[in-house]
């Protein structure tokens, strides 16, 4: 696939995900609901790592500055 997403929404994404694990490693999230940002950080990891967003592609969006 082609790559879509720009470095600053890569950024943001892994901020993010690094923010979720901390609250859960120090019990600031627990339950469920722990459980359900902790899948969508590991969603939000790999398509940072990758550079692709499937959502992205049927709205023809991208972050990504054009050469």
């Amino acid at each position: 696939m082609k790559r879509n997403m720009g470095t600053l929404d890569r950024i943001l994404r892994l901020v993010l995900v690094v923010l979720i694990a901390i609250m859960y490693f120090t019990d600031a999230i627990t339950g469920t609901w722990a459980l359900i940002l902790l899948v969508i950080s590991g969603i939000l990891l790999i398509t940072s790592l990758l550079g692709v967003c499937p959502l992205y592609v049927p709205f023809g969006i991208s972050t990504r500055k054009k050469s």
